[in-house]
């Protein structure tokens, strides 16, 4: 009689199509199968239309002689090579700006977000001219001013502007000299790898014993010189096997050396610049947002300003700065591809340009274009989201 009654009240199972597992696992699979249904749609409509035109499809494009020659490459390439060679130079010159760009931003942004906060009035009101007039000017403006009004109107390559007849600066780029690595230079380039892994080592020690005896180690001193003294013991134990190929005048232009063309000069000024701007404000944001009590309590303790900003505030502001600095790591690669109008040979220039107008071969050039810059986006964001998690508080 008892398992009877247990048995008549437990609950009776819910139809199949009432489970919301059921559902939820069931409205996915149909909205998955009707976006594969839109784009096999899409897909099949764009063959049908690219044939009825006469178009050819597919990737052996990338096979053919390019025949057309390339302002700055950082691999070997002339108009002999091929059009996906001409892919892969376009992508190392914008990853050339993007990356350097995004150095010089965080630099110029942290300066001036620290800046237009301090109490000298000068320094201050500096930093807040400089962020309200550069992050308002549109960007493309910005480059074809450094471009057509400060770049273009430099002397002609005879009467370049000459620092101790080694630079020289003209209306073709800024010639520097050039480093030719001889036999022997690997064991320089080994130092310097084991010094940054000593440093990287040191300064791992270093906080861990601040946290258990409360002593300091400077590592900034003695990483400078494992950082140049490891490097310079091994180029003088090799008898010094790194010499400099000088730029010369020969002709028409200079020879020989090293040039930064002035559409990369231009772009990577205006670049930095501009998104400085904007990180200077994520910087100002982020040190107010920290609380003003831990910059009484630092000097409390006798902290110097400088060692409070560098110990105390900044490493907390870090966790609201770092998710606007993301975005615009972001902004500032994807600005690159403004590159086209003074000229620079960057991805979009070179290959989404050039080599479709040549080719016709537009969806594979645009698909490849657009995956290039997916691709890099979302590896900042994966590496910028690793550090943020990094720099986030950790609950005990």
């Amino acid at each position: 009689m008892a398992v009877e009654q247990q048995l008549n009240s437990t609950p009776a199972k819910a139809a199949l199509w009432r489970r919301p597992v059921f559902r939820s696992v069931l409205f996915q699979m149909l909205l998955t199968l009707a976006l594969c249904l839109v784009g096999y749609t899409l897909f099949t409509n764009t063959l049908h239309n690219l044939e009825q035109r006469g178009i050819s499809t597919g990737f052996g494009f990338l096979s053919q002689e390019a025949g057309f020659g390339i302002l700055q490459s950082l691999i070997p390439f002339d108009e002999t090579y091929t059009y996906g060679r001409t892919f892969f130079v376009g992508l190392l010159n914008t990853l050339l700006v993007s990356g350097l760009g995004i150095i010089l931003a965080t630099i110029i942004g942290f300066t001036m977000g620290v800046a237009r906060l301090s109490r000298n009035w000068l320094i201050a009101r500096i930093a807040t001219v400089y962020v309200e007039t550069f992050r308002n000017i549109p960007l493309l403006l910005q480059i074809m001013f450094w471009y057509f009004a400060v770049l273009q109107p430099l002397p002609r390559p005879k009467l370049s502007l000459s620092i101790g007849e080694s630079f020289f600066l003209n209306n073709r780029g800024f010639y520097l000299p050039a480093p030719v690595f001889e036999e022997g230079f690997w064991l320089v380039s080994a130092a310097l790898a084991v010094a940054i892994v000593a440093i990287v080592l040191m300064v791992r020690w270093a906080r861990r014993r601040q946290e258990e005896s409360g002593q300091q180690f400077h590592t900034v001193y003695a990483s400078l010189g494992l950082l140049f003294g490891l490097p310079l013991l091994a180029y003088f134990a090799m008898g010094m096997p790194l010499s400099w190929e000088l730029p010369a005048l020969k002709g028409f232009n200079f020879k020989g050396g090293m040039v930064i063309i002035p559409e990369l000069a231009a772009l990577l000024i205006a670049l930095s610049i501009y998104t400085g701007a904007f990180i200077a404000e994520a910087v100002r944001s982020g040190i107010l947002a920290v609380s003003h009590g831990q910059t009484e309590a630092a000097y409390a303790l006798g902290l110097r300003p400088s060692v409070t900003l560098r110990m105390v505030i900044i490493p907390q502001a870090l966790r609201v700065i770092i998710p606007q600095l993301t975005s615009q790591y972001l902004n500032l690669t994807k600005n690159s591809s403004l590159a086209t109008a003074i000229g620079y040979p960057d991805l979009v220039a070179v290959f989404a340009g050039t080599t479709l107008n040549q080719t016709g071969q537009a969806v594979e050039v645009i698909a490849m274009t657009m995956g290039v810059y997916l691709t890099i986006s979302l590896s900042i964001s994966m590496f910028m989201n690793w550090y943020n998690k990094r720099k986030q508080l950790v609950e005990r």
